[in-house]
């Protein structure tokens, strides 16, 4: 498969512009227009914004639908945007405008069977726990295939992702001295994050795989007061393995009543099938292109936890660059690796 250089300058172009632009959750509404407008501009039969925010792009007019859904927001502050050689370096270079744009070029670069339409979603949201995006998406569509905009480098697929369960816990009473015997607040806050450290061993006893098993990280801790009485608040994160239901998860959490919890970004784990479709065609555009395809796991989570349960449908994340650099300063992507993705999923659509 040879995506035309004309293609490949613009998609280089559009990922560099898309960087460009900041689009923190909650504040990528500029972004989504110039995707909207990259996405008219080159091949779209549709091009718009929904009610959600999202940026829609729809190619072809068939009845077959098939989502390529990635997300347009990212995570954390800005970095500088630095192109150097073929090196982009900049905030969503990876996770997750590489992928996004990915899709929106193999889209447009595509020869389509006549009955298939490719939608293209830069959704919203995404690294907030509100997901707004992707639960506004799943009650629009029902594709045959989709394709989720993650980072895994261009050879690899992702099949699977840990579900997700987060609690602020928090904390109010009269202060003490601090001679006494009375608990202070940054005690009370150490108390509720060691019973979910607990938790956490009792669960992964047995559990070798790193997928296999539960994750908690203390996310944020805070104590204060006006000298009568304080607070404590602390925020916990937690990675739920396959088969790991969050509700019961967080009600053994939260029985303790010496604080107010608020459970909220809950998610389960999905993963989905090894061999269908989809993953036979781009295994073999991987391979056409010259590489070893693999599949792996994420202990993160993508809004394939969201769509995937309700969709039903063949499904897989795919996109280029190297995960490690997520929501890091170092934040970069071979501009040479993105273009082979391209090439591998404009193949794979065309296969499908």
């Amino acid at each position: 498969m040879t995506v035309p250089p004309s293609v490949l300058s613009a998609a280089d172009s559009l990922l560099i512009d898309l960087v460009t632009i900041p689009s923190p959750s909650t504040q990528e509404a500029a972004a989504v227009r110039h995707l909207v407008t990259w996405m008219a501009g080159h091949g779209a039969t549709r091009a718009f914004i929904d009610a959600a925010g999202n940026a829609i792009g729809e190619f072809g007019t068939g009845a077959r639908a098939i989502v390529l859904l990635g997300h347009i927001d990212t995570f954390g502050a800005a970095l500088p945007v630095v192109l150097d050689g073929r090196t982009l370096h900049g905030r969503g270079t990876v996770d997750a405008k590489g992928s996004l744009c990915t899709f929106a070029a193999a889209a447009a670069a595509a020869t389509l069977p006549a009955d298939v339409r490719v939608i293209v979603i830069g959704a919203v949201e995404e690294e907030a726990a509100s997901s707004k995006g992707a639960h506004y998406a799943v009650t629009q569509y029902q594709p045959e295939a989709c394709v989720i905009g993650e980072p895994s480098n261009w050879d690899r697929i992702t099949l699977g992702y840990k579900g997700r369960l987060l609690i602020d816990w928090r904390w109010e009473g009269g202060l003490g001295h601090s001679a006494g015997q009375i608990t202070s607040p940054g005690e009370h806050a150490v108390a509720f994050w060691e019973r979910v450290r607990a938790t956490a061993e009792s669960y992964n006893i047995g559990q070798e795989r790193v997928f296999a098993r539960l994750d908690a990280t203390l996310q944020a801790i805070n104590t204060g007061g006006d000298g009568v009485h304080g607070w404590a608040q602390v925020t916990v994160g937690l990675r739920l393995p396959p088969h790991a239901d969050p509700e019961p998860i967080a009600a053994a959490l939260t029985a303790d009543t010496t604080g107010t919890p608020r459970v909220y970004g809950m998610e389960h784990a999905y993963v989905a099938d090894k061999d269908n479709a989809l993953t036979r065609v781009l295994r073999g555009a991987i391979r056409a292109e010259g590489g070893t395809p693999a599949f792996v796991h994420k202990t993160g989570t993508s809004d394939m936890n969201i769509v995937g349960r309700m969709w039903g449908c063949p499904i897989c994340a795919y996109g280029p660059g190297d995960s490690a650099l997520d929501h890091t300063p170092e934040e970069r992507i071979d501009l040479d690796e993105y273009a082979r993705a391209i090439r591998v999923l404009t193949a794979a659509l065309e296969w499908l």
